[in-house]
């Protein structure tokens, strides 16, 4: 009932916040083809477990929720971000703690869906972010470099027998800034319905219907776009979901037949039950007139002959089929792969990774793809972040919320997601005892230390041991 009432909301939101819609009342055109608008509302159904394939006869592996999940998790796994320079960056860096909370759930709704935008707004004497998915938001205008500049967000809510709205557009020309806010009450679930004040709605009276911002450099709000090309359509700005490329623009949908081959096996289980049919004769009456049966997921009864001695009957005929798991298992896996390869992930993430292939060349490969896939979200994770810390700064700045100041964002991850360990520390290794690589260097990239820790560390040892073929006796090198 619930999931009805979820879809319920979002069929009436589409409708209000259509395209047509938006430009109406704003007077925008917005940059989301029809090919688009299908494929994110496919990709958010996919990702929500509403398959438009799903029904009582094909369950779903949860895929789409599991590629998106597991993307988010390996690059954001350990994320440290340090926000230092000046009292500003101090602030800033408590304004972002929220986000950095969250970000792995965020992350993951991005690569779902394509993307999504943090925007920061102020709420009192601090800097709030709302994040807005991919299917809340209507890009309206890109620069020569694909980066957007103009966009428009939705708040919607019901009070009493009325729908309200607020549009807020924002648009960068040059280095003026425009936030134009509108409002709208509408009794029909089909339309934004008539024009309102923004004073008609109480959380909504102290925003201004237009403000315009000067020497303002970028859009005030962070865009994580996620990082592959789109092929559902190639003019297009706007990127696609991270597990698209296994269902879309193919012949075989492969996220499809992975749902429908677990199903197959499911049903093997389910169907390949062992039995025992046997004459209704064996068992004992219950007061219903009925046999009792002691297992009633075992046993069946058939028809008495009364001639339970007699050649052509049997008393008990057992039933169990031979199961072909291993055929169906071997296919769901062979699948599994193929979507791992086309998702850019690595051989043994969804697939059984006893079945991986073992030579050291063929586990670099398939290392790097996922290795690759990591770096590029993690670059694009970063510069939404930096988008999302130049907004805070120029709100701090209006809102009188904090010194100016500067202020440098340092971001650190746990890179053992895209470093082989192993094979650093031993070549790190040779590279120390060749005399090529100073000790406290070592111990930063194998240690994580910082440069002075480091140089502590070797001058601290020197001081206990101070044999002069210390394998660490470089400290001022």
């Amino acid at each position: 009932m619930f999931q009805k009432i979820l879809r319920w909301i979002r069929e009436v939101l589409s409708k209000m916040f259509s395209t047509q819609n938006v430009k109406q009342a704003l007077g925008v055109d917005i940059a989301i083809s029809p090919l688009m608008g299908d494929a994110l509302q496919r990709w958010s159904d996919m990702y929500e477990g509403r398959s438009p394939w799903l029904s009582a006869d094909t369950e779903s592996l949860n895929l789409p929720a599991t590629i998106a999940g597991e993307i988010a998790r390996l690059v954001t796994i350990e994320m440290q971000v340090d926000v230092t320079g000046s009292p500003r960056a101090v602030f800033l860096a408590e304004q972002m703690r929220p986000v950095l909370t969250r970000i792995r759930q965020d992350v993951e709704k991005g690569c779902a869906k394509g993307g999504l935008w943090w925007k920061p707004y102020i709420k009192g004497s601090v800097i709030a972010v709302d994040t807005v998915q991919a299917d809340q938001g209507y890009p309206v205008s890109f620069d020569s470099s694909g980066k957007m500049t103009a966009c428009v967000f939705s708040d919607q809510r019901k009070i009493r027998q009325y729908w309200y709205t607020r549009l807020e557009y924002h648009s960068l020309v040059g280095t003026s800034y425009n936030i134009r806010n509108a409002a709208f009450r509408s009794s029909d679930t089909s339309s934004l319905g008539q024009p309102i004040q923004l004073t008609e709605v109480e959380e909504w009276a102290d925003i201004q219907p237009e403000a315009t911002i000067l020497n303002v450099t970028a859009p005030l709000f962070g865009y994580f776009r996620y990082p592959i090309a789109n092929n559902i359509d190639t003019t297009s700005p706007l990127s696609v979901s991270c597990y698209s490329r296994a269902q879309d623009g193919s012949n075989v949908k492969l996220i499809q037949r992975a749902d429908e081959i677990f199903s197959n096996l499911m049903w093997e289980f389910s169907s390949g039950k062992r039995l025992i049919y046997a004459d209704e004769l064996a068992f004992e009456l219950g007061t219903d007139g009925k046999p009792k049966l002691p297992d009633k997921r075992l046993y069946r009864t058939l028809k008495s002959t009364g001639d339970i001695g007699g050649k052509q009957n049997k008393l008990f005929d057992e039933w169990s089929p031979e199961f072909r798991e291993a055929a169906i298992k071997s296919g769901l896996n062979d699948t599994m792969r193929e979507i791992e390869f086309v998702c850019g992930l690595a051989y043994g993430t969804l697939s059984d990774p006893q079945t991986v292939d073992k030579t050291a060349t063929e586990i670099k490969i398939s290392q790097q793809r996922s290795y690759s896939t990591v770096t590029d979200c993690q670059k694009s994770r970063q510069t939404a972040l930096d988008s999302l810390l130049y907004a805070m700064d120029v709100w701090a700045t209006l809102g009188g919320l904090a010194p100016r100041g500067t202020y440098a964002a340092n971001y650190e991850f746990d890179d053992s997601v895209i470093t082989d360990k192993e094979l650093q520390f031993a070549q790190d290794m040779q590279l120390k005892a060749g005399g090529m690589m100073p000790g406290y260097m070592f111990l930063m990239r194998n240690r994580g230390l910082d440069e002075a820790t480091a140089k502590k560390w070797i001058t601290e040892t020197q001081a206990e041991q101070p044999e002069p073929n210390d394998l660490f006796g470089d400290a001022g090198a």
